[in-house]
């Protein structure tokens, strides 16, 4: 019995246009990329967890959208969505306990460094990376569970009109 081989990036019949794929895998790279610097770095520069995130989050969208649903559910699943956005957010209210067995709640218990190094903000890029997880999982089970429901609504519209 043959079984169906694994969903690839590949030109298949689901998702768009060949154009929008090829460009969809270059700008994957870049997209991830971007997104982690911003969310890195977001203590130095302008930008932080949530800007990071919302740019991690649309490059799943864009290849949601350029390859179709099953590829996007394959790289980031509702389930593991589910599991990183909750992980995340426990993550981001257990860090703040560290402080408080310091002193008090979000005290600032790693050390400082030096300015304008990417370790010169004590707590505050730990914080950036949960955040940064959490909205990446948040937005895209968002817009997954948004076009799931938008289809379940146009097929009982279908079904109202010809009833």
């Amino acid at each position: 019995m043959a079984t169906k081989p694994d969903i690839m990036i590949s030109d298949g019949p689901k998702g768009m246009t060949p154009i929008v794929k090829t460009v969809v895998r270059f700008a994957m790279g870049i997209i991830f990329m971007f997104g982690w610097y911003i969310i890195l770095y977001g203590h130095l520069t302008p930008g932080g967890g949530f800007a990071g995130g919302v740019i991690l989050a649309c490059g799943y969208v864009i290849l949601t959208l350029a390859f179709g649903k099953e590829l996007g559910l394959r790289k980031l699943s509702d389930m593991g969505a589910s599991i990183i956005d909750n992980t995340a957010a426990l993550l981001f209210a257990v860090v703040p306990m560290f402080g408080f067995l310091f002193g008090w709640y979000f005290l600032n218990f790693l050390d400082k460094g030096r300015p304008f190094q990417l370790f010169s903000a004590g707590n505050i890029p730990l914080y950036n990376i949960f955040i940064g997880f959490k909205v990446t999982a948040s937005l895209f089970a968002i817009f997954m569970a948004l076009s799931i429901f938008g289809r379940f609504v146009s097929k009982l519209v279908d079904e109202e009109e010809e009833g």
